[in-house]
């Protein structure tokens, strides 16, 4: 989906006025940004949309807390799909799941020594579990996504 029909979609829920009206904007800007630009002059509009304006500075900083900030901020939760070369189809099944496998024991074994001591998680012991998780999470989704793509296979024997 392109940015402008995102927007579109998620503003008529609400209504364009209100979305307006709430970021102290003109309906006619909030309604440009539902539209499609011209063929010609993709910014001709003069006014780029929230998402594009986002993607732009993603692209120019390089920085994903840009994007785990948004994420965060709305219940959820960033993962980068893992790059897939032509070479790396020579990528282990067994290898990959293995490492799944080994950080979420590593989870495990920070869950459990931390409740371990005083039978509660402080918040300090906490960190270091939050950390092994989004690093789990996006672990495993770069495995599915693999998977997805044909990045894994079993090696033939015999």
């Amino acid at each position: 989906m392109k940015s402008w029909e995102v927007l579109r979609e998620a503003i008529e829920r609400v209504g364009a006025k209100s979305v307006a009206s709430r970021l102290n904007l003109s309906s006619a800007l909030v309604y440009k940004w539902c539209q499609a630009p011209a063929a010609e002059d993709p910014d001709g509009s003069g006014a780029l949309n929230p998402l594009d304006r986002l993607r732009v500075i993603c692209e120019l900083t390089r920085d994903a807390r840009l994007v785990n900030w948004l994420c965060s901020a709305t219940g959820g939760f960033f993962v980068t799909n893992p790059r897939v070369d032509p070479g790396d189809l020579d990528e282990e099944l067994l290898e990959a799941t293995q490492q799944v496998v080994n950080d979420f024991g590593h989870l495990l074994t920070e869950i459990s020594q931390s409740i371990e001591n005083d039978g509660q998680i402080t918040s300090a012991e906490a960190e270091p579990i939050r950390r092994s998780w989004e690093q789990l999470k996006s672990q495993a989704e770069s495995f599915v996504v693999g998977c997805e793509r044909g990045m894994y296979r079993q090696r033939r024997t015999g």
